[in-house]
């Protein structure tokens, strides 16, 4: 890609009397003008911005939950619990390899290599006007705090990339890497070593995770009841036949004291095959029976095969009680998804929590086999769970599980290019690019109730224009969703590229603070920085779609990943201080100088105030209810489970998907 002009318009002569009037005049009356036109044009769109928010309320979608007792879910009891009692600094050390993704499993076969994509031709002179009128002022405080993170050096696992995930709590801060987690205190002391999975799930023997952790970690803190949970996926080989989800729960508030829960499931019983690749979880609770963890994963039997996407609501009643506990799930076939995947559950931190018998909600967007292609939809689905009467579940609609709506948006690209090259992100010093990973939802969708107003927050990267053209973008949604209804549109979104400032934007996550001010923070980069961390914001009273409150840098990069794979990721996490909060925490990767895979990750913490926030000891809220799995002694062996139903497997699309390699065991 040709790089951006950054010359300034050449000055006309002086030399003359008569070029100076009449040139020079004539300048300014066109500046005058475009200036005026411009201010115009964006009156114009914050108007209907406005008219977009109150129409929008009147035409939400109609789709409907299917019936209970009209879907067959999977009821899967878990294995364990196996309690840890052992303080994570006393763990023994046991190795884990981890992974060299040298391709992402994606929903459709991507090549390895990618190019620049093309750049928008325009006058240098306009861009710059553009770029001073409409460039947020930058307010956005900078951070109050950043420390290090897990690097590559401490990981000992020879992984890339590195799975930047990570969660604050009252007193801590948890952050996961590909095969390992470490807990610090909230001014960036470690508490502990950098533990491999291997070390925690241990004592999970009869299944993988006792010693074949392999990573994609995901970490959350549990503010209602004052607990942690971390998770990773564990399989001996791939292709097999043997693949899990590793969890445990924290008993204490204290992550590394514990005691813990250590729990198991398989990905897919009737589909044993099947690994469950990029797992995500969410907590939501409506003080009655919709109280899980949900869980969703990708479903892939071998290197070239995707076949739908899996869906599982865990007990977390009986979780947070270290009892015997069921998780209910649906496997999305084919048809069920379309051209998506990588399905992401709201998750609950901020605000009034969901109203008794609200429905979790799940998004996903679409991954088309084609490049260049201009889409307009959010997919959206409800999930029903009952842990007493298992079959009264539901998820989505009909037998495929199809989105219960359909919620229309802004067009936009998803980041790979007309050749499906995902290698699009320039830096400094390298002809070497990086992956965009803009084909899905990124972690996490937010669900923020604020005085009866329920609303989802989400995000994902795509080309700054639509049909495939300037740098990468942050687009970002609010949803209004209250009444437990999706809306026909957004009540906001954007594409945040910061004034058309030529910088690459990708990677994102997003959190809302209790007062509904909102932060993302993501990655930057471009042919004349280092990969770098970013976030933006706006305020809940700013002009509706607009981060109006500009970007702040929260660590920038010493160097470029030369690496040929080009991973970077794969995703970030943006999470609000349960203290006050009002903070946000971010985590996410940089290299402190140019090499092929010495990554390291930052953590940092922000707010809109710019200076320290009180920080008032939480009242946990314990909110167990009772169920149908009865706490008991636990065993470490898999447990069979209960009367499963097989479940025809539709025939795989034909699809082809470059090969990932998952590193030498």
């Amino acid at each position: 890609m040709k790089k951006k002009s950054t010359s300034q318009p050449v000055r006309r002569s002086l030399s003359t009397r008569h070029s100076f009037s009449e040139g020079g005049f004539f300048n300014l009356r066109v500046l005058t003008a475009c200036v005026f036109c411009l201010l115009g044009i964006a009156v114009a769109l914050f108007a209907q911005g406005n008219r977009t928010k109150q129409t929008q309320q009147t035409t939400r979608s109609t789709a409907a939950q299917d019936a209970p007792g009209t879907q067959t879910p999977d009821v899967i009891q878990m294995v364990g619990p196996v309690m840890l009692n052992t303080n994570l600094r006393d763990l023994p050390y046991i190795p884990n390899e981890g992974e060299m993704e040298e391709q992402r499993l994606t929903r459709y076969p991507h090549p390895r290599m990618g190019a620049l994509p093309p750049e928008t031709p325009s006058s240098p002179w306009f861009q710059s006007l553009l770029k001073n009128i409409f460039r947020p002022a930058p307010t956005m405080p900078p951070p109050l705090l950043t420390f290090d993170g897990v690097n590559a050096a401490a990981s000992q696992c020879g992984c890339l990339p590195p799975d930047t995930q990570g969660d604050v709590g009252p007193n801590h801060y948890v952050e996961g890497v590909n095969v390992r987690f470490r807990v610090y205190d909230k001014s960036g002391t470690p508490l502990t070593p950098a533990t491999t999975f291997n070390s925690f799930f241990a004592t999970l023997t009869g299944t993988p995770c006792q010693n074949a952790n392999n990573g994609d970690p995901f970490v959350f803190y549990d503010h209602q009841a004052d607990r942690w949970v971390i998770t990773d996926f564990a399989f001996p080989t791939f292709p097999g036949s043997s693949f899990y989800e590793c969890i445990g729960v924290s008993q204490s508030p204290d992550p590394v004291a514990g005691p813990w829960a250590l729990y198991a499931i398989q990905v897919d019983p009737a589909n044993p095959t099947f690994l469950g690749d990029y797992p995500k979880m969410a907590l939501w609770n409506d003080g009655g029976t919709q109280n899980a963890y949900f869980l969703t994963m990708n479903l892939f039997s071998n290197f070239t095969t995707f076949n739908g996407v899996r869906a599982y609501a865990l007990d977390r009643a009986s979780m947070l009680s270290g009892g015997l506990a069921n998780a209910i799930g649906f496997t999305v076939p084919l048809a069920g998804v379309g051209d998506s995947y990588s399905f992401v559950a709201a998750n609950f931190r901020t605000g009034d929590p969901p109203p008794t018998g609200r429905d979790e909600m799940v998004l996903a967007i679409d991954s088309p086999g084609s490049g260049g292609v201009t889409l307009t939809q959010v997919h959206a689905r409800f999930f029903h769970v009952d842990f007493v009467t298992p079959a009264n579940s539901t998820f989505g609609v009909l037998p495929n599980h199809t989105p219960n709506a359909e919620i229309t948006v802004d067009g936009f690209t998803d980041a790979f290019d007309v050749s499906l090259n995902t290698l699009l992100v320039p830096q400094l010093g390298t002809a070497q690019k990086l992956d965009t990973l803009g084909d899905k939802i990124m972690t996490p969708v937010v669900y923020h109730n604020l005085n009866g107003t329920e609303s989802l927050w989400a995000d994902h990267t795509i080309y700054a224009t639509a049909g495939g053209s300037g740098p990468m973008a942050v687009r970002w949604y609010q949803f209004d969703v209250t009444g437990g209804t999706f809306p026909a549109t957004p009540v906001q979104q954007q594409t945040w590229n910061n004034g058309a400032d030529g910088l690459f934007r990708w990677m994102p996550s997003i959190a809302v603070d209790q007062n509904g001010n909102t932060a993302i923070g993501y990655s930057t980069s471009s042919s004349s920085i280092f990969p770098s961390i970013r976030y933006a914001g706006r305020l809940a009273g700013d002009p509706p779609g607009n981060l109006t409150q500009g970007e702040a840098v929260m660590t920038a990069g010493g160097g470029a990943q030369t690496h040929p794979s080009g991973r970077w990721g794969d995703y970030t996490y943006t999470s609000i201080d349960p203290s006050n909060m009002m903070d946000f925490w971010h985590v996410n990767e940089y290299y402190t100088s140019t090499s092929s895979a010495s990554w390291a990750t930052k953590i940092g913490k922000f707010n809109f105030v710019g200076a320290p926030t009180p920080t008032p000891t939480p009242t946990a809220t314990a909110t167990a209810t009772p169920t149908a799995t009865p706490t008991a002694t636990a065993t470490p062996t898999v447990r069979p489970t209960p009367t499963p139903r097989p479940r025809p497997t539709p025939p795989p699309r034909p699809c082809r998907l470059s090969e990932r390699l998952a590193g030498s065991r």
